[in-house]
């Protein structure tokens, strides 16, 4: 005789307070099953996972004084979340346009971000334009269109081209950057390093290598999470009639374990944190600031921080200090 967890039946659905639905999609979630106020509540509710992530990154931002680009990409990573978790709790489309279109708005501007550092000023305005315009144009197409393959098929593509721009320049720009700089060192200093300068020459040249190697650890788990928020979302869609069916034969809340767009909402949300603190360290080590600040990340299992150095104002100097002899 099998042994049955503990569990409760899904109601009837309730009148929906949102009622009636007028977005353009629903998801696998059925409405109302829990509460007349949330139309999909673990939908609903999971998305405070980015609101969580959003403050603490923005708390982090204005802490440890990182670029204002990725305090403006958190509050629009924060109105993503909101944005989403009005929609699931509603399906109304105005609260649906407000979800999708802040993904379009803030991955254009982490686009920005990437493709105008170190630029020109008039490139960065030309490139503000064009961001600018390919962000109205898909608003105004995807409202005349209301197809949700278009809006997913835009933010694939400008995710893609940002992740890789971003790795583009760690390998080709940083990579190389970190190599000219130890080497024009040595060469200056070839006839007379102290025994000093030779350690913290040693000192730098492990540093480099370990900050490469972790920022791609640090990639490969962010996007390895938020690949696996897409291929679980994608499941749900595909069988979605056989997970509505497995949910109620396991009950409430075990059938909560079964709803793959809340996964969708939890992993992604964690992976594109991922992505923005691997682009505040990125942005300080093409500053030449990679003793200033460090990344605090101790287990594969915490989330990662960016947080200047405990020896910025010790080792730091001293390190320096020691060069200038």
């Amino acid at each position: 005789m099998g042994v049955r967890l503990p569990s409760w039946s899904y109601s009837p659905p309730y009148s929906g307070y949102w009622a009636p639905v007028t977005s353009t999609i629903n998801w696998c979630e059925e409405d109302y099953y829990a509460t007349p106020y949330a139309a999909e509540i673990v939908n609903t509710f999971t998305n405070l996972m980015f609101v969580f992530l959003a403050f603490k990154g923005i708390r982090n931002c204005r802490r440890h004084g990182h670029d204002t680009v990725f305090l403006v990409a958190f509050v629009g990573y924060l109105l993503v979340g909101t944005g989403s978790f009005l929609f699931h709790a509603t399906l109304k489309y105005p609260m649906q346009l407000i979800d999708e279109l802040s993904m379009i708005y803030t991955t254009c501007l982490m686009n920005y971000a990437t493709f105008s550092y170190s630029k020109s000023r008039q490139y960065g305005f030309m490139l503000a334009l064009g961001l600018t315009s390919l962000a109205i144009f898909i608003t105004l197409y995807y409202h005349y269109l209301q197809d949700p393959a278009f809006h997913q098929v835009a933010y694939a593509i400008l995710t893609a081209v940002m992740l890789a721009r971003s790795m583009y320049v760690m390998e080709f720009s940083l990579r190389p950057s970190l190599r000219q700089n130890e080497e024009n060192y040595k060469l200056h200093h070839r006839k007379s390093m102290t025994a000093d300068q030779k350690e913290v020459s040693r000192s730098d040249d492990l540093r480099n290598a370990h900050i490469l190697s972790t920022m791609w650890i640090l990639i490969l788990a962010g996007l390895s999470i938020f690949l696996s928020g897409f291929g679980i979302w994608q499941l749900d869609n595909i069988f979605c009639s056989e997970l509505r069916h497995w949910r109620r034969e396991v009950g409430l809340p075990w059938g909560i374990i079964l709803e793959g767009h809340g996964w969708w909402h939890l992993l992604t949300g964690v992976g594109a944190y991922y992505y923005l603190i691997w682009g505040i360290w990125l942005r300080h080590c093409l500053n030449g600031r990679q003793d200033e600040y460090s990344l605090v990340w101790p287990r594969i299992t915490s989330l990662p921080e960016i947080v200047r150095s405990q020896y910025s104002n010790g080792m730091v100097e001293s390190n320096i200090a020691r060069k200038m002899r």
